[in-house]
């Protein structure tokens, strides 16, 4: 793509900024910062190396492109950490800074419940939204400086053999507007840039571009896996219904005793639940620490829900 910005990427940027906004008008995380945080994804097709023609979300050259299959097996880039190292956001002295994620040490896994049902078998699924790293304080960086960005992300996980996780992404990691693959960019370009123990740096000789990748979406998956909300408020009774509400404190208790960690609930203006966010801390690399709940207060920790939550069935699209 050429180094000026072209009616198709003027397009690219509109078509992913409304994309976003109606979905998370009340999320102040997912407000772009400026036309340099989205372009368009399409880049040719070429052996992995720099695309000198292209841009990357800063409009310089150096977007990676992507062909062929090279296996990698996920989060075996990363170092080895030791087994008593410190917990983000827990630590007053210096730490190793491939072994500790900071100064986004509060890890915020949120999860979506979708007005409509989004493919067929989805009427129960809670849907992923991103992997947050935000500050310890509860506020958060966006669009960090780490090098290079990726507008590519299926490409990228293809590259390093990872199909099943696009097939699995592409059925729970699901935009409301737009295309999959414009939510994937903006999650990770976002926010996986600033954890920090995905800086190429943290990879040693042997890292290639899109590892970093490959870890953020292994490792948010893999959390979002473990955290059913549907589940977890089925078995207190909890479930979708047209007519009934819930009390909010039982919908956020059932949460917080399932996953042992701070949950933040998310209402729509009509009081019906929406969004989940559970609050981690990390005891090592975001690759191959260790999970660790959060349970302390922070600034953001309340959710904007009523008293009583309205739980509403998808609507059939």
């Amino acid at each position: 793509m050429a180094p000026t910005i072209s009616l198709r990427s003027l397009f690219a940027y509109a078509n992913h900024l409304i994309s976003q906004t109606p979905l998370l008008s009340s999320v102040s995380h997912n407000i772009p910062d400026s036309i340099a945080s989205l372009f368009d994804a399409g880049l040719p097709s070429a052996s992995f190396q720099p695309a000198s023609d292209a841009l990357d979300e800063t409009g310089h050259g150096g977007q990676p492109a992507f062909a062929g299959i090279t296996p990698y097996d996920p989060l075996s880039g990363a170092p080895s950490c030791p087994l008593d190292g410190p917990v983000s956001c827990n630590n007053q002295t210096a730490a190793d800074t491939c072994c500790f994620v900071h100064p986004g040490g509060r890890l915020l896994l949120t999860q979506f419940w979708d007005e409509e049902v989004h493919v067929g078998g989805g009427e129960d699924d809670w849907t992923l939204h991103g992997l947050w790293p935000d500050l310890c304080d509860g506020s958060y960086d966006q669009y960090c400086g780490m090098t290079p960005r990726f507008n590519n992300i299926t490409a990228v996980l293809e590259h390093y053999d990872q199909a099943e996780l696009v097939a699995d992404m592409n059925r729970y990691w699901i935009a409301n507007y737009g295309t999959n693959e414009h939510l994937w960019a903006h999650e990770y370009n976002k926010h996986g840039t600033c954890i920090n123990t995905l800086a190429p740096s943290c990879y040693g000789e042997g890292y290639t571009p899109g590892m970093e990748v490959v870890d953020y979406f292994i490792r948010a998956f893999e959390l979002f896996r473990r955290l059913d909300t549907f589940r977890a408020l089925e078995r207190v009774g909890i479930e979708p219904h047209w007519s009934k509400s819930y009390a909010l404190a039982d919908v956020q208790a059932a949460l917080e005793e399932y996953s042992g960690s701070r949950v933040i609930l998310k209402c729509s203006r009509h009081g019906a639940l929406h969004e989940a966010w559970y609050v981690w801390f990390v005891k090592g690399s975001l690759q191959n620490g260790e999970l660790v709940p959060a349970r302390d207060s922070f600034k953001g920790d309340h959710g904007n829900c009523p008293a009583r939550v309205r739980y509403l069935p998808k609507r059939a699209k």
